[in-house]
Protein backbone atom coordinates (compact mmCIF):
# COMPACT_ATOMS: atom_id res chain seq x y z
CA UNK A 1 0.00 0.00 0.00
CA UNK A 2 1.55 3.73 -1.23
CA UNK A 3 1.35 6.37 0.59
CA UNK A 4 1.25 9.51 -1.17
CA UNK A 5 2.82 12.92 0.69
CA UNK A 6 -0.36 14.47 0.64
CA UNK A 7 -1.39 12.18 2.93
CA UNK A 8 1.77 11.67 5.35
CA UNK A 9 1.38 15.27 5.74
CA UNK A 10 -1.85 14.86 6.68
CA UNK A 11 -1.42 12.07 9.25
CA UNK A 12 1.55 14.13 10.71
CA UNK A 13 -0.91 17.11 11.16
CA UNK A 14 -2.95 14.95 12.63
CA UNK A 15 -0.56 13.30 15.07
CA UNK A 16 0.32 17.25 16.07
CA UNK A 17 -2.81 17.79 16.91
CA UNK A 18 -3.53 14.97 18.43
CA UNK A 19 -0.49 15.51 20.52
CA UNK A 20 -1.34 18.42 21.38
CA UNK A 21 -4.87 17.97 22.51
CA UNK A 22 -3.12 15.58 24.84
CA UNK A 23 -0.87 17.91 26.35
CA UNK A 24 -4.02 20.54 26.90
CA UNK A 25 -5.68 18.05 28.66
CA UNK A 26 -2.79 16.80 31.04
CA UNK A 27 -2.52 20.86 31.70
CA UNK A 28 -6.19 21.16 32.82
CA UNK A 29 -6.38 18.10 34.72
CA UNK A 30 -3.07 19.63 36.61
CA UNK A 31 -4.59 22.74 36.93
CA UNK A 32 -7.61 21.29 38.17
CA UNK A 33 -5.98 18.94 40.80
CA UNK A 34 -7.20 17.57 42.96
CA UNK A 35 -10.40 16.49 41.67
CA UNK A 36 -10.90 13.81 44.43
CA UNK A 37 -10.10 12.66 47.65
CA UNK A 38 -6.81 12.11 48.13
CA UNK A 39 -5.34 8.70 50.31
CA UNK A 40 -2.05 8.80 52.64
CA UNK A 41 -1.17 5.91 53.93
CA UNK A 42 0.68 5.74 56.92
CA UNK A 43 2.94 2.40 57.22
CA UNK A 44 2.71 2.56 60.63
CA UNK A 45 -0.24 1.38 63.61
CA UNK A 46 -2.88 3.79 64.45
CA UNK A 47 -2.43 6.09 67.38
CA UNK A 48 1.56 6.31 67.21
CA UNK A 49 3.57 9.07 66.80
CA UNK A 50 4.18 8.99 63.26
CA UNK A 51 0.13 8.94 62.60
CA UNK A 52 -0.76 11.49 64.73
CA UNK A 53 1.86 13.77 62.70
CA UNK A 54 -0.65 13.33 59.59
CA UNK A 55 -3.69 13.60 61.74
CA UNK A 56 -2.53 16.97 63.11
CA UNK A 57 -2.83 18.43 59.79
CA UNK A 58 -5.27 16.40 57.47
CA UNK A 59 -8.16 18.15 58.21
CA UNK A 60 -6.93 21.26 57.47
CA UNK A 61 -5.25 20.22 54.47
CA UNK A 62 -8.55 18.71 53.03
CA UNK A 63 -10.08 22.48 53.60
CA UNK A 64 -6.76 24.31 51.61
CA UNK A 65 -7.50 21.63 48.80
CA UNK A 66 -11.48 21.17 48.62
CA UNK A 67 -10.50 17.34 48.70
CA UNK A 68 -11.30 14.83 51.42
CA UNK A 69 -8.30 13.30 52.54
CA UNK A 70 -8.12 9.70 54.03
CA UNK A 71 -6.06 8.30 56.19
CA UNK A 72 -4.62 4.66 55.32
CA UNK A 73 -2.76 2.81 58.09
CA UNK A 74 -0.84 -0.13 56.54
CA UNK A 75 1.85 -1.51 58.66
CA UNK A 76 4.21 -4.00 58.94
CA UNK A 77 7.40 -5.65 57.83
CA UNK A 78 9.24 -2.08 59.17
CA UNK A 79 7.01 0.09 57.29
CA UNK A 80 7.91 -1.80 54.08
CA UNK A 81 4.42 -2.87 53.33
CA UNK A 82 2.83 0.92 53.41
CA UNK A 83 6.06 2.73 51.30
CA UNK A 84 5.22 -0.41 48.38
CA UNK A 85 2.04 0.42 48.06
CA UNK A 86 2.74 3.86 47.39
CA UNK A 87 5.67 3.01 45.08
CA UNK A 88 3.42 0.79 43.03
CA UNK A 89 0.17 3.32 43.13
CA UNK A 90 -0.63 5.07 40.17
CA UNK A 91 2.02 8.81 39.94
CA UNK A 92 -1.25 11.11 39.62
CA UNK A 93 -1.29 12.47 42.83
CA UNK A 94 -3.72 11.18 44.91
CA UNK A 95 -1.85 8.45 46.93
CA UNK A 96 1.00 9.70 48.83
CA UNK A 97 2.96 7.86 51.91
CA UNK A 98 3.92 9.40 54.94
CA UNK A 99 7.22 7.80 56.16
CA UNK A 100 9.32 8.21 59.21
CA UNK A 101 13.30 8.34 58.64
CA UNK A 102 13.90 4.85 59.83
CA UNK A 103 11.44 3.27 57.24
CA UNK A 104 13.56 4.52 54.08
CA UNK A 105 16.91 5.64 54.78
CA UNK A 106 18.04 3.31 57.93
CA UNK A 107 16.28 -0.19 57.36
CA UNK A 108 16.62 -0.43 54.02
CA UNK A 109 20.38 -1.13 54.90
CA UNK A 110 19.54 -3.91 57.38
CA UNK A 111 16.69 -5.46 55.85
CA UNK A 112 15.52 -6.53 52.04
CA UNK A 113 13.83 -3.56 50.77
CA UNK A 114 10.65 -4.00 48.15
CA UNK A 115 11.36 -0.01 46.85
CA UNK A 116 14.45 2.01 46.47
CA UNK A 117 14.42 5.20 48.10
CA UNK A 118 15.95 7.08 45.82
CA UNK A 119 14.65 5.93 42.58
CA UNK A 120 10.95 5.03 42.98
CA UNK A 121 9.89 8.00 45.17
CA UNK A 122 8.95 11.36 44.38
CA UNK A 123 10.09 13.73 47.23
CA UNK A 124 6.87 16.29 48.25
CA UNK A 125 8.27 17.82 51.35
CA UNK A 126 9.43 17.34 55.02
CA UNK A 127 6.86 17.41 57.71
CA UNK A 128 8.69 17.80 60.71
CA UNK A 129 12.11 16.95 62.62
CA UNK A 130 11.84 15.21 66.15
CA UNK A 131 15.03 16.47 66.96
CA UNK A 132 17.13 13.73 68.67
CA UNK A 133 18.43 13.76 72.22
CA UNK A 134 21.12 12.66 74.37
CA UNK A 135 19.54 12.13 78.03
CA UNK A 136 21.18 10.55 81.46
CA UNK A 137 19.62 9.12 84.62
CA UNK A 138 19.89 12.52 86.57
CA UNK A 139 22.31 10.29 89.14
CA UNK A 140 25.25 10.41 86.16
CA UNK A 141 27.71 12.79 87.79
CA UNK A 142 27.96 14.92 84.41
CA UNK A 143 26.07 17.82 83.04
CA UNK A 144 27.57 18.57 79.00
CA UNK A 145 28.85 16.29 76.69
CA UNK A 146 32.86 17.18 76.97
CA UNK A 147 32.28 16.00 80.61
CA UNK A 148 30.10 12.94 79.66
CA UNK A 149 33.14 11.88 76.74
CA UNK A 150 35.60 11.88 79.75
CA UNK A 151 33.38 10.02 81.88
CA UNK A 152 32.44 7.34 79.37
CA UNK A 153 36.27 6.69 78.60
CA UNK A 154 37.07 6.15 82.50
CA UNK A 155 34.92 3.57 83.33
CA UNK A 156 36.35 0.18 82.69
CA UNK A 157 33.36 -1.70 80.61
CA UNK A 158 31.07 0.08 77.69
CA UNK A 159 28.86 2.46 78.83
CA UNK A 160 25.60 1.58 78.21
CA UNK A 161 22.83 3.33 76.41
CA UNK A 162 19.34 3.22 75.49
CA UNK A 163 17.89 3.36 71.98
CA UNK A 164 13.94 2.45 70.36
CA UNK A 165 15.23 -0.54 68.79
CA UNK A 166 18.06 -2.69 66.60
CA UNK A 167 19.20 -0.59 63.66
CA UNK A 168 16.72 2.33 64.67
CA UNK A 169 18.05 5.84 63.48
CA UNK A 170 18.52 6.46 67.49
CA UNK A 171 21.04 3.27 67.80
CA UNK A 172 22.81 4.41 64.86
CA UNK A 173 23.16 7.81 66.09
CA UNK A 174 24.79 6.47 69.22
CA UNK A 175 27.10 4.94 67.07
CA UNK A 176 28.15 7.62 65.01
CA UNK A 177 28.70 9.00 68.10
CA UNK A 178 31.01 6.63 69.75
CA UNK A 179 33.01 7.13 66.29
CA UNK A 180 33.44 10.62 66.25
CA UNK A 181 34.10 10.90 70.19
CA UNK A 182 36.02 7.48 70.81
CA UNK A 183 33.36 6.75 73.64
CA UNK A 184 33.44 2.96 74.21
CA UNK A 185 29.09 2.26 73.52
CA UNK A 186 27.26 -0.51 74.57
CA UNK A 187 23.69 -0.70 72.61
CA UNK A 188 20.92 -2.10 74.58
CA UNK A 189 17.89 -2.44 72.26
CA UNK A 190 14.26 -1.61 72.95
CA UNK A 191 10.81 -2.39 71.49
CA UNK A 192 10.18 1.38 71.08
CA UNK A 193 10.91 4.30 73.32
CA UNK A 194 8.55 3.59 76.39
CA UNK A 195 10.52 0.79 78.11
CA UNK A 196 13.88 2.05 77.63
CA UNK A 197 12.84 5.69 78.53
CA UNK A 198 11.47 4.01 81.92
CA UNK A 199 14.81 2.01 82.74
CA UNK A 200 17.02 5.07 81.98
CA UNK A 201 14.72 6.87 84.76
CA UNK A 202 14.86 4.05 87.15
CA UNK A 203 18.28 3.85 86.90
CA UNK A 204 18.89 0.25 85.34
CA UNK A 205 20.98 1.70 82.06
CA UNK A 206 22.12 5.00 82.83
CA UNK A 207 21.97 6.94 78.96
CA UNK A 208 19.68 7.25 76.44
CA UNK A 209 19.79 8.22 72.83
CA UNK A 210 16.03 9.01 71.82
CA UNK A 211 13.70 11.82 69.62
CA UNK A 212 12.38 14.64 72.25
CA UNK A 213 8.94 13.82 72.77
CA UNK A 214 9.49 10.33 73.97
CA UNK A 215 11.48 11.38 77.42
CA UNK A 216 10.20 15.41 77.37
CA UNK A 217 8.27 14.23 80.33
CA UNK A 218 11.17 12.96 82.00
CA UNK A 219 13.11 15.59 81.50
CA UNK A 220 10.30 17.82 83.05
CA UNK A 221 9.93 16.04 86.00
CA UNK A 222 13.76 16.04 86.55
CA UNK A 223 14.02 12.65 86.55
CA UNK A 224 16.19 12.30 83.22
CA UNK A 225 18.61 15.60 82.51
CA UNK A 226 19.69 16.47 78.87
CA UNK A 227 22.76 16.90 77.92
CA UNK A 228 22.81 17.52 73.40
CA UNK A 229 20.44 17.66 70.89
CA UNK A 230 20.97 16.99 67.42
CA UNK A 231 20.39 19.35 64.20
CA UNK A 232 21.76 22.93 62.98
CA UNK A 233 19.45 24.64 65.74
CA UNK A 234 17.98 24.02 69.29
CA UNK A 235 14.54 22.58 70.11
CA UNK A 236 12.02 24.78 70.86
CA UNK A 237 11.26 22.46 73.27
CA UNK A 238 14.06 22.42 74.98
CA UNK A 239 15.79 25.85 74.39
CA UNK A 240 18.64 25.92 77.24
CA UNK A 241 20.06 22.57 75.88
CA UNK A 242 22.89 23.12 73.36
CA UNK A 243 23.29 21.58 70.25
CA UNK A 244 26.34 18.60 69.53
CA UNK A 245 27.99 21.32 67.23
CA UNK A 246 27.50 23.40 70.28
CA UNK A 247 29.27 21.20 72.40
CA UNK A 248 32.21 20.07 70.21
CA UNK A 249 30.73 17.07 68.03
CA UNK A 250 31.00 19.02 65.05
CA UNK A 251 29.96 16.28 62.60
CA UNK A 252 26.98 15.35 64.39
CA UNK A 253 24.02 17.28 62.38
CA UNK A 254 21.23 14.50 62.02
CA UNK A 255 18.23 14.24 62.81
CA UNK A 256 15.14 11.96 63.15
CA UNK A 257 11.93 12.93 60.90
CA UNK A 258 8.78 13.11 58.99
CA UNK A 259 7.71 13.33 55.60
CA UNK A 260 5.64 13.20 52.81
CA UNK A 261 6.97 10.66 49.41
CA UNK A 262 4.59 10.41 46.15
CA UNK A 263 5.32 7.49 43.89
CA UNK A 264 7.75 8.49 41.38
CA UNK A 265 7.09 10.14 38.04
CA UNK A 266 4.36 11.83 39.57
CA UNK A 267 3.96 15.29 37.45
CA UNK A 268 5.74 18.23 38.87
CA UNK A 269 2.86 20.49 39.09
CA UNK A 270 1.16 17.98 41.30
CA UNK A 271 4.42 18.03 43.63
CA UNK A 272 4.48 21.47 43.58
CA UNK A 273 0.87 22.08 44.81
CA UNK A 274 0.62 19.75 47.50
CA UNK A 275 3.91 21.06 48.78
CA UNK A 276 2.81 24.33 48.83
CA UNK A 277 -0.87 23.73 50.61
CA UNK A 278 0.88 21.72 52.91
CA UNK A 279 3.35 24.46 53.62
CA UNK A 280 0.64 26.98 53.54
CA UNK A 281 -1.52 24.50 56.38
CA UNK A 282 1.95 24.42 58.23
CA UNK A 283 2.43 27.88 58.90
CA UNK A 284 -1.43 28.35 60.74
CA UNK A 285 -1.02 29.10 64.53
CA UNK A 286 -3.21 26.09 65.64
CA UNK A 287 -1.30 23.65 63.33
CA UNK A 288 1.71 24.79 64.31
CA UNK A 289 1.05 24.16 67.77
CA UNK A 290 -0.06 20.82 67.48
CA UNK A 291 3.20 19.88 66.49
CA UNK A 292 5.14 22.29 69.32
CA UNK A 293 2.69 20.58 71.73
CA UNK A 294 3.72 17.50 71.03
CA UNK A 295 8.06 18.81 70.39
CA UNK A 296 7.84 18.48 66.91
CA UNK A 297 9.14 21.18 64.93
CA UNK A 298 7.13 21.60 61.70
CA UNK A 299 9.03 22.46 58.70
CA UNK A 300 7.03 21.98 55.16
CA UNK A 301 10.56 22.10 53.11
CA UNK A 302 10.80 22.45 49.35
CA UNK A 303 10.72 19.15 47.34
CA UNK A 304 14.45 20.02 46.28
CA UNK A 305 15.75 20.21 49.93
CA UNK A 306 13.62 17.30 50.82
CA UNK A 307 15.28 15.25 47.94
CA UNK A 308 18.47 16.52 49.50
CA UNK A 309 18.07 15.51 52.50
CA UNK A 310 16.78 11.65 51.78
CA UNK A 311 20.20 11.15 49.65
CA UNK A 312 22.09 12.73 52.37
CA UNK A 313 20.80 10.70 55.56
CA UNK A 314 20.72 7.80 52.89
CA UNK A 315 24.43 7.63 52.47
CA UNK A 316 24.92 8.46 56.16
CA UNK A 317 23.44 5.87 57.51
CA UNK A 318 24.32 3.27 55.06
CA UNK A 319 27.86 4.13 55.75
CA UNK A 320 27.55 3.97 59.76
CA UNK A 321 25.87 0.68 59.04
CA UNK A 322 28.69 -0.82 57.50
CA UNK A 323 31.50 0.50 59.48
CA UNK A 324 29.92 -0.10 63.15
CA UNK A 325 28.56 -3.60 61.68
CA UNK A 326 25.18 -3.17 62.68
CA UNK A 327 22.91 -6.24 62.06
CA UNK A 328 19.19 -6.95 63.11
CA UNK A 329 20.72 -10.42 64.60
Amino acid sequence: MKITIKALVLLVTLASALGACSSQAQGQDVADFPTKPIRIIVPYAPGGGGDAVVRYMSDKLAEELKQPIIIENKPGASGFIGAQAAATAAPDGYTLVMVFDGTVVVAPHLLKAPFNTLTDFAPITKLNDATIVLALNKNVPVRNLTELISYAKSLPNPMEFGSTGQGSSTHLAGELLAMQTGMKLQHIPYKGGGQAVTDVAAGQIPMIITVVPTVMAHITQGRLVPIAVSGERRSASLPDVPTFTESGATNFDVTSWYGLLAPAKTPRPIINKLQQAIAKVMQMPEVRERYLKSSFEPVANSPEEFAKQLKVDYERWGKVVKDAHVTLN
